[in-house]
């Protein structure tokens, strides 16, 4: 494992879950931060959700969503790796963070502008390769993003190397006021996809200032050429990995618009983003303080094996329900929440949940591959997942449409992304047995979901209320099949549990390790 050093310093600091006093202490920081996290992303996304179907259902079709759709991707790549990983090293070194944060400010505003300028030059020719040529300008407007991001970097991983998320929650909120306001106005104006984009930077500029103001003192521009080695060796290849994961989850609507148009993609993108809500909602709160928990674990790996697996069970416990019910009331679904006329998006819908399942724990395996420091060992595997999708999704879309370009991101998920997702976390320390043990549960849980809905989907039909009451009888099925991991997931172990008739010591046993 990679030894985690300042720039300033030739040694790290001891590290906070050295004493039991310190474990205890972070333990309490990273449930707090999950908390503040989880509440804000939900928050957050049912907005973002309800904003989404008054655009679909009153403003826009799926062309414009189309061209949404390329623009977004186009931007989350260049997202991926527009500070060169650097700014990550505000939240994973120890040592005094100020020290070195002038140097990651300056490398980011740097590679994020060089991005943009490429990009604006570049637009016209990457929309037309992509089989969009409208999309031009809403690349060039949204990508103003890359930019607002490569400043606020180092103010937004202060707060996060702090697990300050209330106040991110905050900033979040007014990011979204903003930005669903603009978005809104703009579309209802007659702008199309344009209004996505004006909304966006809107909406990131209000979390420059937000975090600048809350995280005084770190936007200041400096440079130390030592730093700025130490700090490229470190961020580099985690840019590169990001970018590859980027691309892996973004390919296919590359594949999808270029292939099938603008159309198709519309109704591809939909259902992208709907099988999207429970990687938004579970995974983006846990990252927003997995990888600083991992990070402190990082020194014990018994600890940090037992972290990722409880992690791992409260993030797969939360996300399978979610999933089923996605994916085995798809058609009714996308039909009474965003209308008829978007009902071929459905048919993609069952496989892009099972998708989204595999997002989630590797996301989260990536978070900890990263803590650890095994970085060349998640851009082996995020380079073998893009090579091994690209040909699979262009026979896909070619011979099944939007449900074959699903279909094969599956196959090659499960296939060959799980197995090797594996293996590269037992080099690590995290043993396929404690993953198992993590899943078992929330899987079975899944089946008899799957079961019911199944079962009784045809004679209970597919009103509001049949809907309804389909939903709550599956969810009581599964909260009967993982009743039985509530203390793993709660991280009790099973002496420490008290037992019928017998005295319980009062005596400390020592903080449980939580992620």
């Amino acid at each position: 494992m990679d030894s985690v050093r300042t720039p300033d310093s030739g040694t790290a600091e001891p590290s906070e879950t050295a004493t039991p006093t310190a474990a205890a202490s972070l333990g309490k920081k990273v449930r707090s931060a999950a908390r503040w996290s989880l509440i804000n992303t939900v928050v957050m996304r049912l907005g973002t959700f309800a904003t989404g179907i008054v655009l679909a259902r009153f403003a826009l079709g799926p062309a414009e969503w189309g061209v949404y759709g390329i623009a977004q991707t186009v931007l989350l790549v260049l997202l991926s790796a527009n500070e060169l990983g650097v700014g990550l090293a505000i939240v994973r070194w120890e040592g005094d963070a100020r020290r070195f944060a002038p140097t990651v400010l300056t490398l980011s505003v740097l590679s994020s502008g060089l991005l943009y300028v490429a990009l604006f030059a570049a637009a016209p020719t990457v929309a037309g390769l992509l089989g969009s040529p409208d999309a031009a300008g809403v690349l060039r407007v949204m990508c103003l993003c890359v930019v607002i991001d490569g400043v606020a970097q180092v103010p937004a991983n202060f707060l996060t190397r702090e697990f300050a998320q209330g106040k991110r929650m905050i900033i979040d909120a007014l990011n979204f006021l903003i930005s669903t306001s603009v978005t809104l106005l703009l579309a209802f104006a007659g702008w199309g996809a344009m209004s996505f984009a004006v909304g966006a930077v809107a909406g990131n500029v209000v979390t420059l200032v937000g975090c600048a103001l809350a995280a005084p003192g770190t936007l200041k521009f400096g440079w130390d050429p030592e730093q700025a080695r130490a700090l490229l060796r470190f961020g580099l290849p985690l840019a590169g990995a990001s970018m590859l994961a980027l691309a892996v989850v973004n390919v296919d609507t590359m594949v999808v618009g270029a292939t099938l148009g603008n159309v198709a993609l519309g109704f591809y993108v939909l259902a992208f983003n709907i099988s999207g809500w429970p990687v938004r909602i579970i995974s983006e709160a846990v990252r927003r303080v997995s990888f600083a928990g991992f990070s402190r674990l990082a020194e014990s790996p018994q600890a940090l094996a037992q972290g990722f697996s409880r992690a791992l069970g409260v993030v797969v416990t939360a996300t399978v329900p979610l999933c089923v019910l996605l994916a085995g009331l798809a058609g009714p679904a996308i039909e009474l929440i965003y209308g008829s006329h978007w009902a071929p998006a459905a048919a993609a819908l069952p496989w892009l949940m099972a998708l989204g399942l595999i997002r989630i724990g590797s996301e989260l395996a990536y978070d900890c591959l990263v803590a650890i420091g095994q970085r060349r060992s998640l851009f082996v595997v995020q380079g073998l997942w893009l090579v091994a999708l690209i040909p699979v999704l262009l026979v896909g879309a070619r011979t099944n449409g939007i449900v074959g370009a699903s279909q094969a991101h599956v196959l090659v998920g499960g296939g060959v992304v799980v197995p090797v997702f594996l293996f590269a976390l037992s080099r690590g320390g995290v043993g396929v047995g404690l993953i198992a043990r993590a899943c078992a549960w929330p899987f079975l849980g899944g089946a008899v979901m799957t079961a019911v809905i199944l079962g009784l989907e045809r004679p209970f039909g597919d009103g509001p209320f049949a809907l309804l009451a389909l939903s709550t009888i599956a969810l009581a099925g599964y909260t009967l099949c993982v009743l039985p991991s509530r203390d793993f997931l709660r991280g009790v172990r099973s002496a420490d549990r008290p037992q019928r008739g017998r005295h319980r010591s009062t005596a400390p046993v020592g903080p449980p390790n939580r992620t």
